[in-house]
């Protein structure tokens, strides 16, 4: 009974060092921070997202610039659904801040995805400045 005992501790701490090591499991789970890596650009926080009809909606701030090519979705699969991180690769240095910041689209078919498919969004949320 103790060696059996044993050697499932040994399998379930070689398992974990495994999925920490290849990225299986959310950072956030880890203890660590929610960055990406290795991807371009930073994490964006998000004043919204949702995932509705076949697209991906995100609600970002905006200095009066910012549009879609300022950001890239990076999408990983995980087992049954897909995991999205947006990430901002262009600063906007515009001067006039937008009420609620902007929205942006990206269709499934843009990200890689299959109609239908499970998807949760990894960035962090904030709330629009007052």
């Amino acid at each position: 009974m103790r060696t059996t005992r044993r050697a499932l501790i040994i399998v379930v701490a070689a398992a974990s060092a495994a999925l920490a090591g290849c990225g299986l499991l959310p950072d956030r789970l880890m203890g660590r921070s929610m960055s990406v890596a290795p991807a371009p650009g930073q994490v964006e926080p998000l004043h919204a997202a949702a995932v509705a009809n076949d697209q991906a909606v995100f609600w970002v701030s905006s200095n009066g610039c910012t549009v879609k090519d300022d950001l890239i979705p990076v999408v990983q699969q995980r087992v049954g659904r897909a995991i999205i991180t947006l990430r901002r690769v262009k600063p906007d240095d515009c001067t006039s801040p937008q009420v609620g910041g902007v929205e942006l689209v990206w269709t499934f078919d843009e990200l890689g995805l299959k109609p239908g498919q499970a998807v949760s969004v990894e960035n962090p949320y904030q709330l629009p400045p007052s």
